[in-house]
C-alpha cells in the first residue's frame, strides 16, 4: 500500500519581478516527502533552496504549480508546519517557558493545557531547569533549543528549518546535530531542513536533495546509507564519507558553472 507522502509539491516554479527585471528562483520543481522522513536540501547560494522553504511555509505565493502537506493545499501559514529560521525571534520580555506557551496561547489552549505541553517539550529538549530564564540569558544553543521546542509544541505535521544552526560556532552546531537527531527520532516528526553544509547535510538526512544553479531544480538525489541512530562518530566512516563526497562533487559542478556564467550574465546586463 502506497504511502501518502507528508510534503507532496508537484511542478514548483517561483517567479519573481522587479520593474522589468524577471528572475525565476525556482522552475518546475517536483518533491516528496514519506511521514518521519528527514529530507536535507544543499545548493549553491541563491538557486532557490530557502524559497522553496518559503512557499512551502505558506509565506510566498507559488508562480506555478502545486504543494500540498498532509493532504491539504498550501494557501498560507497554518499550524501543520512548523518554520525554525536562523533569526530565532525569541521574545526577549518572555521567559524560556513564556516563548513556548505563546504559539499555545494564541490557539486558545487552556492555561493548564499549555503549561504540560510546554513542560513536556522543555524537558525533551533539557532545558527545563531553564524555563524562568530570559533568553538574554541563555547561549546561542540554549536559544536554538527554545526555538525548536516552541515550535514542536503545536504539534504540526512537519519542520521546515532553513540554516537553523548557520550562527552557531562549530562545536555547538555539531552538538545541535546531535540533539536534534535526538529529538527527531523521540518525535518522529518529517523534518525538511535546509542548509548550506554539505557535512551537516549528509549527517542529518536520511537523502540529501542537491539544488542546480538558478533556476534551483532538483540536480541529484543522494540516499544517505547511515544507521539510525548516528553519533557524531559516524562522520569518521566510509559511508558518511561516501556520501559527503557525492553531494560536495555535484554542488561543486553548480558552483563552477555559476563562474562560468557570470562574465555572460555580467554582459548581457551592461
Amino acid at each position: 500500500m502506497a504511502t501518502t507522502p507528508v510534503v507532496d509539491v508537484s511542478g514548483l516554479s517561483k517567479e519573481f519581478v522587479r520593474g522589468e527585471r524577471r528572475v525565476m528562483a525556482v522552475q518546475d520543481l517536483s518533491l516528496r516527502v514519506d511521514p518521519g522522513e528527514f529530507v536535507t536540501i544543499v545548493g549553491p547560494s541563491g538557486c532557490g533552496k530557502s524559497t522553496v522553504l518559503h512557499i512551502l511555509g505558506g509565506f510566498i505565493r507559488p508562480t506555478h504549480g502545486s504543494m500540498r502537506i498532509a493532504g491539504r493545499e498550501v494557501a498560507g501559514p497554518g499550524p501543520d508546519r512548523g518554520v525554525m529560521f536562523q533569526e530565532l525571534a525569541l521574545f526577549p520580555w518572555r521567559t524560556v517557558f513564556g516563548n513556548v506557551t505563546w504559539g499555545l496561547e494564541v490557539q486558545g489552549r487552556a492555561k493548564a493545557e499549555r503549561n504540560a505541553i510546554a513542560e513536556r517539550y522543555l524537558d525533551l529538549v533539557g532545558l527545563l531547569a531553564f524555563k524562568d530564564a530570559y533568553p538574554a540569558e541563555l547561549s546561542g544553543g540554549m536559544k536554538q533549543r527554545v526555538a525548536l521546542a516552541r515550535v514542536l509544541a503545536f504539534d504540526p505535521a512537519v519542520l521546515l528549518m532553513d540554516e537553523p544552526f548557520g550562527a552557531l560556532d562549530a562545536q555547538t552546531r555539531e552538538l545541535m546535530q546531535e540533539e536534534l537527531q535526538r529529538i527527531w527520532l523521540q518525535t518522529g516528526k518529517t523534518v525538511v531542513f535546509v542548509t548550506h553544509d554539505v557535512e551537516e547535510a549528509a549527517y542529518l538526512g536520511d537523502r540529501v536533495l542537491v539544488f542546480s544553479a538558478r533556476p534551483g531544480r532538483i540536480k541529484a538525489e543522494i540516499p544517505a546509507r547511515l544507521a539510525r541512530p548516528r553519533s557524531l562518530e559516524a562522520k569518521k566512516s566510509q559511508a558518511f564519507q561516501e556520501c559527503r563526497n557525492q553531494v560536495w562533487d555535484l554542488l561543486r559542478e553548480e558552483v563552477l558553472k555559476l563562474r562560468e556564467d557570470a562574465p555572460a550574465a555580467r554582459g548581457r546586463d551592461a
